[in-house]
């Protein structure tokens, strides 16, 4: 999983693993400063505006198959996709602008929503690829979290050859390599299994597409990640499914967009967008087009 968007599942597992006391929903938060005194051109452009030039800009993660990379010199991948899907419900084009990720999802969205890099590059009127959680929200007060299209879960990618009859199970792993992208979930869920009785057989590996790799040549036996990450590369050696996993807090999210706070009516179009095409399939045959697994948010 991508680094900035991993933290906040991984703070979100932390904290349930944790057990700390049951608060109510933005109870301890304590609310930002909102920008002041910032040129439109920083923090981003009304609808109507969006509307007059012809062009919504859209902020994606770079380097991040399946969701967002470059192919032949072009941004491609499933986010890139619903991107356009949303821009042409607006009658506008889309503009893509692919960014690495900071050290948390905070620093992504002050850089790339409300205020802009310190250093070259200006904000987006979309950022895609946000996971959404109700607590984070009420810590980020300049951003409307909304457009959900999309619910992430935690699998398993195995060898056909070492699992002929039944799927590994973490318990599995005592015994049997199995590979993840460092720091991930898939990382802290495995390396924290009562006892530690697996870590010494995890594999860390820099992205999810190196861990696939290393499975493929029969390096290790099995990776474990996020969903779609691990579908997009599979092959004919290779099959994947999501089991239960014990004592796993946060074993999915929901993934959607953040726009400036600012500009509620640009949300709510936005929004409106992802849902009309979740209804009529568009965003399924996407998922289908890259051969991945669509699980849809709960609809409204």
């Amino acid at each position: 999983m991508y680094r900035s968007a991993k933290s906040l599942i991984f703070s979100l597992l932390v904290g349930a693993v944790a057990g700390g006391p049951a608060l109510a929903r933005c109870a301890d938060h304590v609310p930002q400063p909102k920008p002041q005194n910032v040129a439109r051109d920083i923090v981003g452009a009304d609808l109507d505006t969006i509307q007059e030039r012809g062009f919504m800009t859209f902020a994606a993660y770079e380097d991040f198959p399946p969701w967002s990379y470059m192919h032949d010199g072009k941004p491609a991948g499933v986010d890139i996709e619903i991107g356009k899907i949303i821009a042409e419900e607006l009658g506008v084009d889309a503009r893509f602008t692919l960014v690495g990720a900071g050290e948390t999802l905070e620093a992504d969205l002050r850089n790339w929503v409300w205020r802009g890099p310190i250093v070259g590059g200006a904000v987006a009127n979309v950022m895609l690829h946000v996971p959404y959680d109700s607590e984070f929200g009420c810590r980020v007060e300049q951003v409307v979290f909304t457009g959900q299209y999309h619910v992430e879960e935690i699998a398993i990618a195995y060898r056909n050859d070492a699992y002929p009859e039944d799927p590994p199970v973490p318990a599995y792993f005592r015994f049997d390599t199995v590979a993840v992208e460092n720091d991930s979930i898939a990382d802290f869920y495995l390396t924290s299994f009562p006892g530690g009785q697996l870590s010494h057989n995890v594999r860390r590996f820099p992205t999810s597409t190196d861990a696939m790799q290393a499975l493929d040549t029969g390096a290790v036996k099995a990776a474990m990640g996020a969903r779609a990450e691990l579908e997009a590369g599979l092959t004919d050696q290779l099959s994947l499914h999501s089991p239960p996993l014990p004592g796993f807090a946060v074993g999915k999210w929901t993934v959607g967009v953040g726009i400036h706070f600012a500009y509620r009516p640009l949300a709510y179009s936005v929004d409106d967008a992802i849902y009309r095409a979740i209804q009529d399939g568009r965003i399924e045959q996407i998922f289908k087009n890259h051969g991945l697994t669509f699980s849809a948010p709960e609809l409204r």
